[in-house]
């Protein structure tokens, strides 16, 4: 065999060494990031909950949301458009139950619209009484560090907590104001600097509020 041809042969062998490594290795890298992916909104589930997630370790994360979280999924009489612009044919809610209750003490949905950049994603929990706001979380976005992007804080988030999102079977009037206003319980401090995204957050939560409040009235409340 001509040395030419050998190293042909060569050259090809290890082209498809390389082609096979790396065919694994990317597999195996989507199959690391789709579990990231999975665990992040389930910890952000957990999180919208009002769980302290800081405290807790990510085996134990997904402990709480075996063992407290079931979700289910509801088929639509006709495709929405959601706050994200993509259109649905069905919708997921998330129930919390307590240790050996049959019945769950909390609620959660998924929540998306416009900021100024980019499209917010996150959960909102409430309450059994179908009212008042247990937690919220924001598990993706592009707003601006230092600015939009603080809707991702404690700060922001915490202010959401025993606020009312519902009131007698509808959805209320729930501001983001400007910071500094006097706020009530339909009402929460905006962004400095962000009117936008603040405004985007107001317009998602009731929109999708909205969504949820025939699921909520009619098959839980009444039953």
């Amino acid at each position: 065999m001509r040395e030419e041809t050998k190293t042909i042969i060569f050259a090809l062998g290890i082209c498809l060494v390389c082609s096979v490594l790396l065919s694994g290795l990317a597999s195996g890298l989507k199959k690391i990031q789709t579990a990231n992916k999975e665990f992040d909104v389930k910890r952000n589930i957990v999180k919208a909950f009002g769980i302290d997630i800081n405290i807790l370790s990510k085996n134990e994360i997904e402990k709480k949301y075996s063992s407290h979280i079931t979700e289910d999924t509801i088929l639509l009489d006709e495709a929405i458009i959601r706050g994200d612009g993509k259109p649905y044919n069905q919708i997921s809610i998330y129930s919390w139950r307590d240790n050996n209750e049959s019945n769950p003490s909390k609620y959660a949905f998924p929540i998306s619209g416009k900021g100024l950049w980019s499209v917010l994603y996150g959960y909102l929990a409430i309450d059994s009484d179908i009212e008042t706001i247990v937690g919220i979380s924001f598990y993706a976005h592009k707003e601006t560090p230092g600015l939009g992007a603080e809707i991702e804080k404690s700060w922001f988030q915490d202010q959401f907590k025993n606020k009312k999102i519902y009131e007698n079977g509808i959805v209320a009037n729930f501001k983001v104001l400007k910071p500094g206003s006097d706020n009530d319980k339909y009402s929460v401090d905006g962004i400095s600097g962000s009117t936008i995204t603040s405004k985007g957050v107001e317009n998602l939560l009731k929109a999708d509020a909205e969504i949820y409040a025939k699921y909520f009235f009619n098959k839980i409340k009444e039953s």
